[in-house]
């Protein structure tokens, strides 16, 4: 599975660079990484760091994006009661914390003090 990520990367990276008309050396000038590292992804090439390409699909103006997968394993899980799930399985959503209004939050020392809320 990771051979074909590796591969699907590569190729979509490698077409959009050629739509852009950007030289590898080009690329890796506006992305803030090194040349070899945009050919190690056009190569297809495994093992990445995830913020050097995070970088490199930006410039691209290119999204990475993440999906559940349909497949027999997946399902099975899905069938599963939660907390019989392995932690890895669970899906993650990443949503900042409500906001709080200042009013209803006072930081410590802003509010009153002991004294100043007796009569």
């Amino acid at each position: 599975m990771a051979q074909d990520f590796a591969a699907h990367l590569a190729a979509a990276v490698r077409a959009r660079r050629g739509a852009l008309r950007l030289s590898q050396q080009d690329l890796a000038d506006m992305a803030g990484v090194s040349e070899r590292f945009v050919r190690f992804v056009e190569q297809g090439k495994p093992s990445l760091r995830l913020d050097t390409l995070l970088a490199l699909l930006d410039t691209l103006g290119v999204e990475l994006q993440l999906a559940t997968r349909t497949s027999a394993a997946a399902r099975a899980l899905a069938a599963q009661p939660p907390a019989a799930q392995p932690l890895a399985a669970q899906t993650l959503v990443t949503q900042p914390p409500p906001a709080v209004p200042p009013s209803a939050a006072p930081l410590e020392g802003n509010g009153p003090s002991a004294r100043e809320s007796q009569p």
